[in-house]
């Protein structure tokens, strides 16, 4: 299928996809003429690398993954793999801590105005 079609089945934008294929996630075979041509298995891939990224991995990360995380929903299918989600779980985490305490930082800053 060429890059619209994947684009309308996915919901991801062309410029988009082209970007995946860039960073190593996408691998579409070429048309004698150069267009890109996916299979009907890069709608799930795609699928599975706009899940990654919503849970906050990089694409670095992920085209280090990739062919290890198969299925929907996602399952682990390498050695190694595991222990790196984790560490971008821990990652996430670490993140996450500082954000709450900025967010309490703020709070409490709002609540001293508000109580003058």
């Amino acid at each position: 299928m060429r890059i619209g079609e994947l684009s309308q089945r996915t919901g991801v934008d062309e410029q988009l996809l082209r970007y995946y294929e860039k960073q190593g996630l996408l691998r579409p075979a070429r048309t004698p003429n150069g267009y890109r041509d996916y299979a009907e298995a890069d709608v799930g891939a795609v699928r599975r690398i706009r899940e990654l990224l919503a849970a906050g991995l990089p694409t670095a990360t992920i085209a280090e993954i990739g062919s290890c995380v198969r299925d929907e929903p996602l399952t682990p299918a390498c050695d190694g793999v595991l222990e790196r989600l984790r560490g971008e779980r821990d990652r996430i985490d670490a993140a996450l801590a500082r954000l709450q305490s900025s967010r309490a930082a703020l709070d409490t800053v709002i609540q001293r105005r508000a109580a003058t």
